[in-house]
C-alpha cells in the first residue's frame, strides 16, 4: 500500500519563499526512509506537509495514508495524524504526568473509553519499547533515551501504517541513538513505514535503509549512492 506519493510538489513559506521545488517522494508500508541535508535545506518542512502543520504550495498529487493533501479540509486534519505516529528531537512528553499518564492522555484524545482496552494497550506498548518497568516514573525522571523510548510508545498507541520522525538521535549520545534506530528498524520490518530525517550519517550506513538527500531545493533519492558505500565497507 502506498501511504505517501508526491508528484511534483512545491512548499514555500508563508511569505511565498521557496523550500523545496518539484518534490518526488514516495513512500510504501514497511518502508525505513532517511531524509538528509544541511539544517535549512528542508527536511523538517517536507515531514511538517505530511502531518499538515505546513501548507503544500502546488502539486500534480501530494496524497497521505489516501487523502489528498491540496483538498483537504482543516477539520479533518487531526483524523489525518490519528492514522500517524509523530516523534520529535525534544521528546514533547506532558512533564506532569507519569508515563503511564502520558500515554493515557493521547488514547483518551484518540477515542479510546474502555477502561480494560487502555489498560492493556499500554502495557503492550511499553512492552514493545522495552520501558514496561517506567509505567510510573515522571519525564523528569528518565534519561534522554529513555525519554525517546517513550515518545515512540506514544506514536505507536494507535497502531499507525507511518510513523514521522524529527531527528529523533538528534539529542542523544552514539550509543543510545543505535538503540533507537534499531527499535525503528525493528518496527518498520513489521510493516509500519518510518521516515525520519538525521544528520548522523554513521547510522546510514549501520542501519541502511532508503535515503533522500535535500539541496538546493530539491529532493533527490541517493540510495544506491549509500548501498555502494556499505557494500564497498564489507569487501574491504
Amino acid at each position: 500500500m502506498l501511504l505517501i506519493d508526491f508528484k511534483n510538489v512545491n512548499i514555500a513559506h508563508l511569505d511565498g519563499e521557496p523550500v523545496l521545488r518539484g518534490v518526488n517522494f514516495h513512500v510504501d508500508e514497511g518502508e525505513f526512509i532517511y531524509l538528509i541535508g544541511r539544517v535549512g535545506a528542508g527536511k523538517s518542512s517536507l515531514l511538517k506537509t505530511i502531518y499538515m502543520e505546513m501548507d503544500i504550495e502546488s502539486a500534480n498529487e501530494a496524497t497521505v495514508m489516501g487523502q489528498d493533501l491540496t483538498t483537504l479540509r482543516r477539520r479533518d486534519i487531526p483524523e489525518l495524524r490519528r492514522q500517524m505516529g509523530i516523534i520529535f528531537q525534544d521528546f514533547q512528553l506532558l512533564g506532569d504526568r507519569t508515563v503511564e499518564q502520558n500515554l493515557r492522555f493521547v488514547l483518551k484524545a484518540t477515542g479510546w473509553k474502555d477502561r480494560k482496552k487502555t489498560d492493556e494497550r499500554i502495557d503492550e506498548v511499553l512492552r514493545q519499547v522495552g520501558m514496561e518497568d517506567r509505567k510510573g516514573r515522571m519525564p523528569h525522571e528518565l534519561s534522554g533515551g529513555e525519554q525517546q523510548r517513550i515518545a515512540i510508545a506514544r506514536a505507536l498507541l494507535n497502531s499507525p501504517k507511518l510513523i514521522v520522525a524529527d531527528e529523533p538521535t538528534g539529542n542523544l549520545d552514539p550509543e543510545t541513538a543505535d538503540d533507537i534506530i534499531c527499535l525503528l528498524r525493528e518496527i518498520a520490518q513489521k510493516g509500519t513505514a518510518v521516515v525520519q530525517t538525521t544528520h548522523n550519517r554513521q547510522l546510514l550506513n549501520k542501519y541502511p535503509g532508503i535515503v533522500y538527500r535535500c539541496t538546493d531545493q530539491q529532493v533527490s533519492d541517493v540510495t544506491n549512492d549509500y548501498n555502494q558505500l556499505v557494500s564497498d565497507e564489507e569487501l574491504e
